[in-house]
Parts: structure tokens; C-alpha cells; sequence
């Protein structure tokens, strides 16, 4: 007779630990895992994030801070797969002691842990003493995990091709923007890209790999191109005319960031070194992940209809994750203290309300549409300068958009805002992401007054880190009727011409 626990165990699904899952690839691969007989438990910092996920009831989710070996003890317990999904790409000059920190503290705790297998997704790199520091320290971080004693897979690849993807956000709107342009000589070097829906189905199958392999293995798709044929081939997907490029040898990787980070959505801080990758021909020397994990039966994603695909998610708005799901590099997130009284410091407060002829549905219409292609109801040539004035300091700006034109959920970019809190039909928070001497929140809310109106309250709210912060809510204070009162008024003015519309149409 089988012993009952042994009965239990041989029932149990295997459980994976999925790390960094509000990120672009975490965020995707949750899914995938649940849909190939995996239990999930998905780890982030702040859980809330995930709330809105579609596959959130399936998965367990836990906080945990991937450099407190404490809380990632508790986070692997019982875990029979790590997926090791962290890095600081783009956080600043000191990225690489943090990717070796935390990678540290991680291959500890998952031997300490038990743990039957670690999965990476690090960066495709050539045999080389010269790689750049974003391509190094990836590099270190996979040396680390093969050194922890427990099997690891360490999967590398180049460009990955997917809607929301950085280096496929990137090369979209370079090319979409630009008919012609000046760029680096290394833009005629090699490069492997990977569909996104590859690197997925390889990560799930890497779980099961045999215990005694224990190395790393290159990934890529069946196209081996330039960047500059990228760009051309993207162009001739997305039905525009071949693009004017021109190579110069002086253009340096800073340059060529900062260019970035003034065209695309994509903040010179993480697009630096994304460009400095590029420097390098990344190209899969050897493919033996596939004895493994075997082709599908229509084969691997080419590139044309990687973005073919890509491109047909983006119009039809089913961006699951995108880049901009882990937040920004360096950006605040300190979650709002809900006592006034609050004993961090102090709190300066811009406080609004209006009462708006429109119904408290067609207030929140509004109020959730709001930034993107919506704009902010306001002084659009002051959001529009201090847009530009975030992405010269390596902020966000206002070009990440909206991941849904009508729909937000917790977690989302905003332009230079994440959200932060939704509660349906009433409140919608949002935390300031651009560059900013202190820590910044925004609150839109609908309510009722005594008299049963519809009434609108807005709410501005800065913390001020030192004197800096300081001077900074004193000078911007003049322009805060412009701002924020031109913002009250103009949402409620478009919730009342919504109201009046409906209105027409119920007639």
C-alpha cells in the first residue's frame, strides 16, 4: 500500500517561482506555466501590482524583496523551479554591484531552500573581454547561479521581437518615426533576434530539463539579420517605405541613448544599454536547448511575422506586459500614506472639487481615459515642456502612453504616472515616475454631496526629499492653477458634455 504522503506528493503539480512577475517576461510567463500543469507562485515587491492580472486568481502571490534573504527563504519554500527574472538594466552607474548582490543572495537561498532548479534569461554575448557593461553583467549574474550548487538553466538570448518589448518599442517607433536618419556604424552588426513566444515556450520547457544538466544555452530564431535590416523589414511589415539610413563612425552608445530617449517611448537610461549591447554581434553559437525542448511543429517565429504578430496585438490592444510594466529605473515607489498626519515629513496638498452636471458613470468615463491620446485636460504646453524636461534628466516623459485606451488597472504606466490604486467607479490614484525631488501622487475621485450631485474632488500631493524638494513645490506653485485647476475644469467640462450626448442618444 502507497503511504498517503507519498500518494499526495506524486499528485502534486509542480510548483515554480516566478520572480520579478510584474515585469514584461515574468508577466507572461505566469500564464504559460499555469497552462502546461505548473502551481505558480508569482514574487514581487509590491503584489498589488498584480491584482488586475487576468491569471492572479490561479497563481499564489507573495512580497518579497529579492535581496532580503529572509523573505526569499520563505518565497522558495517548497518550490521545485526558481525562475530568476531580476536585473537593474538601466537603474544607473552602479547596476552591475546591485545584479551581483542580489543574484548572490538568490543562489543562496534557493540551495539553502532546496530548490530542484534555477531557470535565467540572460543576454546573448560573443566570446569577448570587451562586452558591454548591461551584456558583462548579465554574464556574471548566469556565472553566479551555476555556482549556487543547485542545477541551473541559463537561457541567452538577443533581441527579443514582441509587442511591448524594449528593444522591439525601440526599433517600432525609430523606424516608424523616422524616414531618415544618421546612426551608428555597428548597426551593420550581426544580430539573432527571438520570438517572444519562443523565449516563453523555452523557459517553461527548461523546467524539466534532467537534473545533471546544469549550463548555459543560447536561444534564438530562424533569422539571422543586421539592425539595419531589422528596421527595413520592420518598415516593410508595417507598410511603410524603405527607410534612408546612414552609418557614422563617431556616434557613440551616450549619443545614440540620449537620441533614443528623445524619439521613442523608451527612457535613455534603459535604451543606453540596449544600444550598447548592439556594439556586439549576437549571434547563437550552438543550439542544444532544442534536444530538449523541441521545435514546434510550424517551426520557430521568423522575424516578419514576429512582428506581424506583434504589431496586430498592439492595434487590437492585447499588450498583456510591456517594458514599462516593472516601473522605471530609479522611479519612486513609496505607496501613498493614507494617515494625513503621516510621520515621514511633510505633505503639501493641492485639494479641488467641482460640482459636475453629469452622472457619476460618465464622470469616471472620463476620469479613466485620462493621459495618452486623451492628454490631461490641461495646460497642454506645461505638461508638454516638463514632458521634455523629464526625458533630458532620463525620465519617463509623457511618451509611454497607455497600455488600453478605455481600461486601467493597478500597475499600469501612465505616461510619467503608475497606477497605484483603482477603486471602480470612484478612485483612481496615480504615483508620479518622472525625475523629481521628492515623491509625488495624484488622486481623482467621483463622489455625491448631500444633495445627491455628482461632485469631483482632485487631489495633487508631494513629499519634498531635502531643500531641493523644497524650492521645487514653492516654484512650481505659481503655475498650479493653470494645472491642476485647468485639469479640474476641463474633466469636468468633458463629463458633462458625455452626459449631454448620452442624453441625445437616449432620446
Amino acid at each position: 500500500m502507497t503511504p498517503p504522503d507519498a500518494t499526495r506528493d506524486s499528485e502534486r503539480r509542480p510548483l515554480a517561482l516566478v520572480t520579478g512577475a510584474t515585469g514584461y517576461i515574468g508577466g507572461r510567463l505566469v500564464p504559460e506555466l499555469l497552462a502546461a500543469g505548473f502551481g505558480v507562485r508569482a514574487m514581487a515587491r509590491h503584489p498589488e501590482r498584480l491584482d488586475g492580472r487576468p491569471w492572479r486568481p490561479e497563481a499564489e502571490v507573495v512580497a518579497a524583496d529579492a535581496q532580503d534573504p529572509d523573505q526569499l527563504r520563505a518565497a522558495l519554500d517548497g518550490v521545485d523551479v526558481a525562475y530568476y527574472l531580476i536585473h537593474a538594466l538601466g537603474s544607473g552607474p552602479r547596476f552591475e554591484a546591485s545584479d551581483r548582490r542580489t543574484a548572490r543572495v538568490f543562489a543562496t537561498a534557493a540551495r539553502e531552500s532546496g530548490v530542484g532548479r534555477v531557470v535565467y534569461l540572460g543576454g546573448l554575448h560573443p566570446e569577448t573581454d570587451d562586452l558591454s557593461p548591461h551584456l558583462e553583467s548579465r554574464t556574471e549574474v548566469g556565472e553566479i547561479l551555476l555556482a549556487s550548487g543547485v542545477p541551473t538553466a541559463v537561457l541567452q538570448a538577443a533581441v527579443i521581437i514582441g509587442s511591448g518589448s524594449a528593444s522591439f518599442e525601440m526599433m517600432r517607433y525609430l523606424t516608424e518615426r523616422l524616414p531618415a536618419m544618421v546612426a551608428p556604424r555597428w548597426l551593420d552588426n550581426r544580430i539573432q533576434p527571438i520570438a517572444v513566444r519562443d523565449v516563453l515556450r523555452y523557459l517553461v520547457g527548461a523546467a524539466r530539463l534532467p537534473a545533471e544538466v546544469s549550463r548555459t544555452f543560447d536561444i534564438g530564431g530562424p533569422d539571422v539579420l543586421t539592425y539595419r535590416q531589422m528596421m527595413q523589414r520592420y518598415a516593410a511589415v508595417a507598410g511603410l517605405p524603405a527607410r534612408v539610413i546612414r552609418t557614422l563612425p563617431v556616434l557613440t552608445p551616450r549619443l545614440a541613448s540620449l537620441w533614443v530617449g528623445l524619439v521613442t517611448p523608451v527612457p535613455s537610461g534603459l535604451a543606453r544599454p540596449l544600444v550598447e549591447s548592439l556594439i556586439h554581434e549576437v549571434v547563437v553559437k550552438e543550439d542544444d536547448l532544442r534536444r530538449y525542448v523541441p521545435d514546434p511543429p510550424e517551426g520557430l517565429l521568423g522575424f516578419d511575422a514576429s512582428v506581424e504578430l506583434a504589431l496586430q496585438r498592439v492595434r487590437e490592444f492585447e499588450v498583456s506586459t510591456s517594458w514599462s510594466s516593472a516601473g522605471t529605473a530609479g522611479a519612486p515607489s513609496d505607496p501613498l500614506p493614507e494617515d494625513p498626519d503621516w510621520a515621514g515629513g511633510s505633505l503639501y496638498v493641492d485639494e479641488r472639487e467641482t460640482v459636475v452636471d453629469a452622472s457619476p458613470a460618465d464622470l469616471w468615463r472620463v476620469i479613466e481615459g485620462i493621459g495618452g491620446a486623451h492628454g490631461w485636460y490641461s495646460w497642454e504646453l506645461g505638461w508638454v515642456a516638463r514632458g521634455l524636461m523629464d526625458r533630458l534628466f532620463g525620465g519617463p516623459g509623457l511618451r509611454r502612453g497607455r497600455r488600453h485606451p478605455h481600461e486601467l488597472a493597478v500597475g499600469d504606466a501612465l505616461d510619467w504616472w503608475r497606477v497605484e490604486r483603482i477603486d471602480e467607479g470612484r478612485l483612481l490614484r496615480l504615483r508620479a515616475e518622472m525625475r523629481l525631488p521628492g515623491l509625488a501622487w495624484l488622486e481623482l475621485v467621483t463622489d455625491r454631496d448631500d444633495a445627491g450631485r455628482t461632485v469631483f474632488r482632485q487631489r495633487a500631493i508631494y513629499h519634498p526629499h531635502g531643500l531641493l524638494g523644497q524650492v521645487y513645490w514653492w516654484g512650481v506653485l505659481p503655475f498650479h492653477g493653470l494645472v491642476f485647476g485647468g485639469m479640474q475644469r476641463n474633466i469636468a467640462a468633458a463629463a458633462r458634455e458625455a452626459a449631454h450626448e448620452a442624453a441625445g442618444g437616449r432620446r
